[in-house]
């Protein structure tokens, strides 16, 4: 049996500019390649999506397999769009917070620890991330969790995507109150409003603006510390003896390295924005290897080096600003970054650090709405079999986020980050227990199986080793087992959750990863060309292989979308898998002159077929 559909591309639309990228898809051209199916006098496809979630120029296979055709950039320039979405204050804050809470020699060392911590962890997922092309609730589906046990991951990660948008957004309303004597509420409106059109274009427009603006971005945050260097040679001598301004005192505490940590490693789940992009770094070649390893690792777990100095620097600024601004404005970054600039750029300092300050809250603001869309579209696609496009959920994440902005969360950063910081190790460590022990010794699938059709609804090695991990990390939290525990509750959370994921792997013989046998591109599978296509026999759309399964319902190929909307199959794949093989056409093969996509027509939505 042959395939005799159009050979299209993964998905059919292209990225929406960016360097490199293919062209835009908002519709057919004239002289467009039509989807199977919708030619005249063809019945229509029996799933049609909505514009917006048909368009992946704006929806980037926001719940899928990033697509070969699609990852049209070079490795550089995927990275240094991922790198521009960590110029966030907030690590300014963190680090202010963290040494006048516990003093110098405690804060120093809480965020050298969590900085290694958070590298470490995020080297596998990072190039589990690129090599498969998937964001990291598709990675976390795979790697242990399973498909309804990383509906779980997939809120911890929104709530991380609004928490850090509220305390970024609140960054910048205090500049734009300094600046202009614009009301910070107002503020909090203008910082969720201003970051919607960027993030409804997309990857390619994110692409834009972090290389738009990222001159500023660097001059701004360099410049203050070459004029300290100048000014104040003494500053960081004085700065390692500081004590605090809560009674630490200038040595080392347990108690309070124990406590900094766990607000620095607040920022683990970073690596899942960081991997948002990295699903778009092309495929590993002879040709880019050593280009491509490091991309992956700079963009990867490298942004927390930058973060780790960030945050000392900015503990830095704090300290130099304390006795001129006192202890509340020196936690806030726009008014140590006034008083740095003031010897060289006097009565120009103001705007000079309001016009740095919006840059850095702009280019990681749309990378946090951006993320949580991603987030929010896999949870409520799983829970209501419904997707009506990636941009709507930008709309949920920005009313919870501005929410948090006007309840002054500021305030309690501390105490919110540390309490959020159990939940995210705990979670992201299970994920590189899996990745780097449980696939090494065979315990878990040498790939990533992201799809419904062959996964089981939970896979207890993941998600009961972050479950079991969360609860007792809270628990000690709150002070239940003593002070010491309360302290290092996030190191309890990473160990917890590294031991647990195998063991259980171990203990359950590693049963509950794959629910069946992938035959389309799963281990011992031979694939000739792995951006072959089928297309799906629902909404008759070609994607590339590892986008596609058998559907014994469908009585043939049916993309990873399709399926997850199915509400009526009943899972009859994974519960009666010995009904036997699938029929499956041919895969498609495209020329090399057919690389580049064809824009796909978008298709209209009809009332009644399975999605909003």
């Amino acid at each position: 049996m042959t395939d005799t559909a159009i050979p299209q591309t993964a998905g059919a639309p292209g990225a929406d500019a960016a360097p490199g990228a293919p062209g835009s898809a908002a519709g057919a051209p004239e002289g467009g390649t039509e989807a199977p199916g919708s030619g005249a006098g063809a019945p229509p496809p029996r799933r049609s999506y909505a514009k917006l979630a048909a368009d992946e120029s704006r929806e980037d296979y926001s719940l899928r397999y990033a697509p070969h055709s699609f990852r049209r950039w070079s490795p550089g320039v995927v990275a240094g769009t991922a790198l521009g979405g960590i110029a966030y204050l907030a690590d300014f804050a963190i680090g202010a917070s963290i040494v006048f809470t516990y003093g110098f020699t405690s804060g120093f060392a809480s965020i050298m620890a969590a900085a290694t911590i958070i590298f470490l962890t995020g080297i596998p997922i990072a190039r589990a991330c690129a090599k498969y092309g998937l964001d990291m609730d598709l990675v976390t589906r795979g790697a242990g969790f399973g498909y309804f046990g990383s509906t779980l991951t997939s809120l911890i990660y929104a709530s991380f995507t609004f928490i850090f948008f509220a305390l970024e957004g609140s960054i910048m309303a205090q500049a734009m109150h300094q600046a202009i004597g614009l009301p910070v509420q107002a503020g909090y409106l203008i910082t969720t409003l201003i970051v919607i059109p960027i993030v409804f274009r997309g990857m390619g427009a994110l692409a834009k603006v972090q290389a738009w603006t990222q001159p500023v971005w660097i001059i701004g945050l360099v410049l203050p510390f070459v004029v300290l260097a100048f000014e104040a040679p003494d500053a960081w001598g004085a700065f390692s003896s500081f004590g605090g301004t809560e009674g630490a005192g200038p040595g080392f505490s347990w108690v309070g390295f124990g406590l900094g940590t766990g607000v620095a490693l607040s920022l683990i789940a970073q690596i899942g924005e960081q991997a948002d992009y990295l699903r778009f770094m092309p495929a590993k070649t002879e040709a880019n290897r050593r280009r491509w390893n490091f991309a992956v690792l700079a963009a990867g777990p490298g942004w927390v080096i930058i973060g780790a100095a960030k945050q000392l620097g900015g503990a830095l600024l704090a300290f130099v600003a304390l006795e001129a601004v006192g202890r509340t404005h020196a936690l806030e970054p726009i008014a140590p970054q006034i008083e740095a600039l003031k010897p060289w750029l006097g009565s120009f300092a103001l705007p000079a650090a309001a016009l740095f300050v919006i840059v850095s809250q702009i280019k990681i603001n749309v990378t946090n709405a951006y993320s949580g869309s991603l987030s929010w579209s896999n949870f409520f696609s799983r829970i209501t079999h419904r997707h009506p496009g990636r941009v709507w959920y930008i709309f949920l994440n920005l009313v919870i986020a501005l929410t948090l902005m006007e309840m002054n969360m500021f305030a309690a950063l501390n105490k919110l980050l540390g309490f959020y910081s159990n939940v995210g190790i705990a979670w992201i460590a299970a994920v590189a227990a899996d990745l780097v022990i449980n696939k090494r010794i065979g315990l878990s699938p040498p790939y990533i199986e992201f799809k419904r059709a062959y996964l089981y609804a939970v896979n207890p090695a993941g998600f009961g080793a972050m479950v079991i991990a969360s609860i007792v990390s809270i628990l000690a939290f709150f002070g239940l087992f003593g002070t010491y525990a309360e302290a290092f509750s996030t190191f309890i959370a990473a160990g917890l959750s590294l031991t647990l994921c195998p063991l259980i792997a171990w203990a359950t013989k590693g049963k509950y990863y794959l629910a069946r046998p992938n035959p389309v591109n799963g281990p011992g599978v031979e694939v000739a060309d792995i951006t072959a296509t089928h297309t799906c026999s629902v909404c008759e759309t070609a994607y590339e292989l590892p986008d596609i399964a058998d559907c014994p319902v469908q009585s043939g190929p049916i993309c990873s979308l399709c399926c997850s909307l199915d509400a009526e199959c009943g899972d009859v794949c994974r519960k009666e898998p010995a009904n036997g093989p699938v029929l499956m056409p041919m895969p498609v093969v495209m020329p090399v002159s057919a690389a580049m996509p064809v824009s796909a027509p978008v298709p209209v939505l009809r009332q009644g077929a399975g999605e909003a």
